[in-house]
This record gives C-alpha cells, structure tokens and sequence, in this order.
C-alpha cells in the first residue's frame, strides 16, 4: 500500500531514523563499482549497477555474490571480502547520492524540531564519510552503524541504542528502512516503521508482505504522513 493510498498516520514522533543504503541514500554505484573493479581485474566485464542494485544493501557479501558468484561459505570468501571493502573504501564517494527529495525532508524535520538520524548495518569505517560526503554528518542527531551495537539489524537492539541517545521511548520514533530486516528490526523494538518503496529492498521485494505500517515511493512523502506540510520539489 502506498503512502498515498492512505490517511496520514497518526504517529505523534519526535525523531525519524532512516537506514542508510537504500533508504536516505544511493549509494549502489560506488558498491557496484567495487566490485567490478575486481571483475576487470579478473578479465571480465563490468556489469551494469542495476544488475547490482538489488543487494546492495548487503554489502561485501550481496556484491560478491551477484558480482562474482562467491558465497561466505567459499574458502577464498575473507580474502576476496578484504579486497572488496579496500576498493570499496577508496571511492565510498564517488557516486552516491542522497536520494530525490531527502534534503527537503530534512529540512523540514529540522524547522518542526523532530530529530534525525542513521541506523544502518554498514560499520562506521564507511558509514561516517559517506554521510561526510554527503553533506549531512554534522546535522545527523544519532549515528548507529553496524558495529556501533553487538547486534546488527533484524536485531532491535540498534534501533533501542538510537532511542536511548535521543532519549525517547522507541514509540516515539520512527524508522524508514528499504528492507524485511529494517521492518523485522522496528517491529521487535516497539517502533513505527515505513518501508522505502524506491530502495534497494533486498532479497524479499514482496513489500505488502514485510508488515509496515506505511510505504512510500519517494522520501517528500514521509512529509504528508509526518503533517509536515505539502511535499515541495526536491
């Protein structure tokens, strides 16, 4: 069901979690771009980053098997795994964007005085220059990557870290995430979850079966559920 089908929610939040990958940014080209680089190392040619999109939200281990056909089970996997993430790591930023419409969303968060943040299962090493290069580090209220807890997403417990920093009950806020596990992790930590319709969304892309409350086709919606005014141009 899109957002737009139905009445904005009744959610009195006073902070909007979003995951990374997929969700508030694309950030597909340049984890595309890793990968191949290591396929023309090996004589093969790049593929297309649409190919890749879809898993992109599983990093090292989404890319090397749609890119190369590994698996973790694979006794080269931790070496081909180290040179992805040292590819990766040299051009994080590159090529990703915040997604159509995010900077009017957080703007208009800021100016009604509800909190924003990250919560997302890349680990901090790539999860903070990406939102450095993205311009928006400094005005992200909580950062939780995915070494930041000891348990990564479906897990609830990064979610309930975001909330205890901000100091809300998790019914309080609300989480914005393009995959099963983003939905999986809100709904174990007693929050309110929208699912990015645009994003990645994984290995389960049957959205009307993940169980949000809501799901959007563009982040300017989040504006209309959150009666944050009428969704501008981004």
């Amino acid at each position: 069901m899109s957002a737009a089908a139905i009445p904005p929610a009744p959610w009195a939040v006073q902070a909007v979690l979003f995951d990374l990958d997929g969700t508030l940014a694309d950030t597909a080209p340049d984890l595309a771009g890793a990968v191949n680089r290591m396929r023309m190392r090996r004589g093969l040619p790049a593929l297309p980053v649409a190919q890749l999109r879809p898993v992109a939200s599983f990093g090292a281990r989404g890319m090397l098997a749609a890119g190369l056909g590994v698996s973790t089970d694979d006794p080269g996997y931790a070496a081909l795994r180290d040179e992805f993430l040292a590819e990766y790591e040299s051009a994080l930023d590159a090529e990703s964007r915040l997604f159509d419409g995010a900077l009017v969303l957080l703007e208009a968060l800021e100016a009604a005085g509800v909190a924003w943040g990250v919560v997302t299962n890349k680990v901090m090493r790539y999860t903070q220059p990406v939102l450095q290069a993205l311009g928006v580090a400094s005005r992200a209220a909580v950062v939780i990557a995915g070494d930041t807890t000891p348990h990564p997403k479906p897990h609830p417990e990064p979610l309930l870290e975001a909330c205890r920093r901000l100091g809300l009950a998790p019914a309080q806020a609300l989480y914005v995430g393009d995959d099963l596990r983003d939905v999986q992790a809100a709904r174990a930590a007693g929050m309110p979850v929208v699912a990015a319709g645009y994003g990645y969304l994984g290995e389960s892309p049957d959205l009307a079966a993940w169980g949000a409350d809501a799901v959007i086709d563009s982040l300017l919606q989040l504006l209309g559920l959150l009666h944050l005014g009428t969704a501008r141009p981004s």
